[in-house]
């Protein structure tokens, strides 16, 4: 299973935060926000992910995340020149996915919640047949792609959208896919926006049985931070939980660690790099294990 993490376009609902960076580079209470998807990668056990961003940021990512040796992973990007839809990362990742099922994050979603490793591992393990989407409830699905499901959970409709919700199922912003989906995607059209849509190419696995819905319980947080407002809440929601717990969301080292796929030096190293903050020093206090 190979990784990707949609952290291009130039999020205009963040302007003027945006002028001059990535939304994806921005702070999500003490960490970048595109700590949060690539950890729920590495929780699913996915070590090898390309990152889609902008001419512009490029660099920058690289120099935040270098080729993904510090964290035991293959870390790779690639350039999307303009906002193209969702869909496009398959067509721009191709060469990357090769034979490979591949499961795409986008580069603002946050979640959160106890069992979503296992849930996720689950999800991406074993045999991938057809495709498997999020859902969770929401207050006001009109902002979102809409999935209803008959009795058995099973998708029966998607609706990006909708004026008039049949369910408060909105689709998250987390997708796997099987191999299919690299020639799935090219017999999309642009929509009405000029993008390929991730709701459209949903769809085609809907018509032929193959769609999956997992829904993530109550107790899950799952948040994008695309606003002002929720970049906001995103950043108390993070520093609340880390204040009562004592324990960091979406450190990345931490969990290579946990993952088997850096040691002790390493986690050392990372934690020297971050001594002045209480970044480094979660990771310096953080248990090693004898090797």
């Amino acid at each position: 299973m190979k990784g990707i993490v949609l952290a291009g376009g130039s999020g205009t609902r963040l302007g003027p935060l945006t002028v001059s960076t990535s939304k994806q580079l921005l702070p999500v209470y003490d960490k970048p926000m595109i700590y949060y998807p690539l950890s729920a990668l590495m929780l699913a056990g996915i070590r090898q992910v390309e990152i889609i961003t902008t001419p512009r940021d490029e660099a920058d990512f690289r120099k935040l995340l270098g080729d993904g040796s510090q964290l035991g992973m293959k870390l790779s990007y690639v350039v999307q020149t303009a906002p193209r839809g969702i869909a496009d990362a398959f067509i721009l990742c191709r060469d990357f996915i090769g034979d490979s099922p591949v499961t795409l994050i986008l580069g603002d979603n946050l979640f959160y919640g106890h069992g979503l490793s296992e849930l996720l591992h689950q999800s991406v393990s074993g045999s991938i047949a057809g495709a498997t989407i999020f859902s969770y409830h929401v207050n006001n699905p009109r902002r979102y792609g809409v999935v209803s499901v008959d009795k058995s959970g099973r998708a029966t409709a998607l609706v990006e959208k909708p004026q008039m919700p049949k369910s408060n199922l909105a689709v998250t912003g987390l997708y796997v896919y099987d191999n299919t989906v690299v020639d799935r995607v090219r017999v999309l059209s642009p929509s009405a926006r000029n993008e390929l849509e991730i709701t459209d190419l949903n769809k085609l696995y809907l018509q032929d049985g193959s769609l999956r819905v997992v829904p993530l319980g109550r107790g899950v947080a799952w948040l994008d931070t695309g606003t002002a407002q929720s970049l906001l809440e995103a950043s108390e929601f993070v520093r609340s939980l880390q204040r009562r717990q004592g324990l960091q969301i979406a450190c990345i080292e931490e969990i290579a660690y946990r993952q088997g796929w850096i040691g002790s030096a390493d986690l050392d190293r990372a934690a020297k790099s971050f001594e002045s903050c209480d970044y480094g020093k979660y990771l310096d206090r953080l248990p090693r294990v004898s090797e």
